[in-house]
């Protein structure tokens, strides 16, 4: 899966791309309340060295050179983890710090991406950043929920393929295994999915690693099949109906857990307040431009019932289910980090108390995916710590009031990210599209000699470079036209050897990039290219994707051909929320030369 360079940008921008400031050896917060993962200490001192927590407390006495951290009035709570997450660029992972969350669970990424971020932390490279735990790829059907975005995954067919399926997934370094149970027909569309003996090999193939097995579902029939399957736990709610009492009962006996993510079953169902946020006067300093957009965003609902949501996850906590918190970010209605707070309200709104929302983003989330060291306050454990004004354990809302946050001991500089964010919003944007339709006909023929275009914000270079890669890419309008035409966009590069790289051009149909247009009036895309001998990918993204776009293929040569493809191609799009189109190369490494020209919607 790619990003593309400048949506990948955006995101950089999001989290305002300032690094840890320089860590004190030692600190000390003192006379602070402490929530320590399990449980409030009205009053104490607690003093983090070398990035460990080495005592909470009364102090005895301060070591000499250490940064004293008032705390009286404050707050001091784990570092947050986001149990339900989608990571494609550190970018996501330095926003997610600097909103409070030290960890994210990824549920679905690409894994070359994956074990190379795990790689880092250990060796102390990821201080700026969450950490991640990541299933990888997930266990789908072919033609399956995962495989809508275009990229190609393995998927499985039946039971025999369960066990080859999950030992590939944990060689390639996944901490545990998702599938899902999905067909889709909750959001009017259909999916093919996984037969229930597929899941039930699967969760076994799973346990019998020592892995955790997780299941997708969206209806409580799927969540039926996911129970009996033998799932340790799932990670949304369903939204079609509320469970009867013997399939709750069922669930706390086999100690299962729920990751529900009400924020994006808002989204879906039509219900979306993650712009709330945004009104936040004591989080909207640290939301940028494009961020605000992510949070108004929302799903075309389709079906399901937020209010069925809402009173599942209430049935759940009164049987002693452990619901843990996650956002399913960057979904549409989300974005990395800040959408924890949003999802803490939503789960103390169901029924939670703010103490045991708390404990569901903090001691539970940890003690669930066995991470031993983080997720509480106390002595010998990571110095991953938030620092909040007031009370969340009796506002939850509390936890938005972000004064600092260490991860490993290293202290986010949240004032620089405030002060820059402060400065985009202070600078005038071009103005949005108007939303109006698109008629059909030509995009860009670049007879004018420029990459310019008939709407929209123009063509622009797209590479990984913001992903640590070292791609490059350049465009120029160059003389030979298809169809004998004076000139044609010539998009030329490098894809370099590292993982998930990518090079090449992307057009923005809205007048400010990544910004929805409606091009419904138009069947789909339709273009000119020759080149190489490559094959290469189109990529739409749309707002209802979020930052994961669809992709189709096409191979090119000496002389110009024709490709068309319908929106429908593209993750069953309608065309009417297209926020960005990109013709990319990837691997192998190498130099490339892509010619397009006569972009047109037919």
């Amino acid at each position: 899966m790619s990003l593309s360079r400048t949506a990948s940008l955006a995101l950089l921008a999001l989290m305002a791309a300032a690094g840890p400031a320089a860590a004190q050896r030692t600190t000390v917060i003192r006379d602070v309340r402490v929530f320590d993962g399990t449980r409030v200490i009205p009053s104490a001192t607690v003093v983090v060295r070398d990035g460990m927590i080495v005592s909470v407390g009364a102090a005895d006495s301060i070591p000499v050179g250490a940064e004293v951290v008032d705390g009286r009035g404050h707050t001091l709570l784990p570092g947050l983890i986001d149990a339900h997450t989608h990571t494609f660029a550190p970018g996501m992972l330095e926003q997610s710090l600097s909103f409070g969350v030290t960890t994210g669970i990824d549920m679905f990424t690409v894994p070359e991406l994956a074990a190379r971020w795990r790689h880092e932390q250990p060796e102390g490279k990821a201080t700026g950043r969450a950490d991640l735990l990541s299933a990888g790829v997930l266990a789908t059907a072919p033609g399956g929920h995962g495989t809508q975005f275009g990229a190609p995954i393995p998927t499985l067919t039946g039971p025999a393929d369960a066990q080859p399926w999950v030992d590939a997934r944990i060689a390639e370094g996944s901490d545990f295994i998702k599938a899902v149970m999905d067909d889709g027909s909750l959001y009017g569309i259909r999916f093919n999915t996984l037969d229930e003996p597929t899941l039930t090999a699967v969760v076994a193939a799973a346990h019998a690693r020592g892995k955790l097995a997780v299941v997708h579902v969206a209806t409580l029939a799927a969540t039926r099949a996911a129970v009996r399957a033998g799932a340790d736990g799932l990670v949304h709610i369903w939204m079609d109906s509320v469970p009867e009492p013997a399939l709750v009962a069922e669930m706390a006996r086999r100690r299962m857990f729920v990751i529900p993510t009400l924020a994006v079953s808002q989204s879906v169902t039509g219900a979306s307040s993650g712009g709330t946020l945004v009104r936040d006067a004591r989080l909207a300093p640290l939301i940028a431009p494009e961020q605000r957009t992510a949070l108004e965003a929302r799903f075309q609902a389709n079906g399901g019932s937020y209010a069925a949501a809402t009173e599942s996850v209430a049935r759940l906590r009164a049987a002693g289910i452990r619901i843990l918190a996650g956002t399913d970010a960057p979904n549409p209605g989300t974005i990395h980090g800040g959408s924890m707070h949003h999802e803490l309200e939503l789960l103390v709104a169901a029924g939670l108390t703010p103490v045991q929302a708390l404990q569901a983003a903090t001691s539970l989330t940890a003690e669930t995916f066995s991470m031993a060291d983080r997720g509480r306050i106390e002595p010998g454990l990571r110095g991953d710590l938030v620092l909040v004004e007031g009370d969340p354990t009796a506002d939850i809302t509390a936890t938005r009031a972000l004064i600092r946050v260490w991860k490993e001991g290293h202290s986010m500089d949240l004032g620089a990210i405030r002060t820059r964010i402060a400065s985009m919003l202070a600078t005038p944007a071009r103005p949005a599209g108007t939303g109006a339709a698109v008629t059909p006909g030509m995009v860009s023929d670049f007879e004018s000699g420029a990459p310019d275009a008939r709407f929209g914000s123009g063509w622009l270079v797209t590479t990984d470079a913001m992903q640590g890669g070292a791609s490059t890419g350049t465009l120029e309008v160059a003389a030979g036209g298809a169809e004998g035409t004076g000139k044609a966009l010539r998009v030329t590069g490098t894809v370099a050897g590292n993982a998930n790289p990518w090079s090449g051009a992307m057009f923005f149909p809205a007048a400010q990039p990544m910004q929805p247009t409606d091009l419904s009036a138009t069947t789909g895309l339709r273009f000119r290219a020759k080149g190489d001998g490559r094959t290469y990918t189109v990529l739409v993204f749309t707002r209802r994707g979020g930052m994961m776009p669809s992709f189709r293929s096409f191979t090119t040569g000496p002389e110009w051909q024709t490709h068309t493809f319908a929106w429908t191609d593209f993750g069953g799009s309608t065309g009417a929320d297209v926020t960005g189109i990109a013709w990319t190369a990837s691997a192998p490494a190498g130099d490339y030369e892509l010619w397009l020209d006569q972009v047109e919607l037919p």
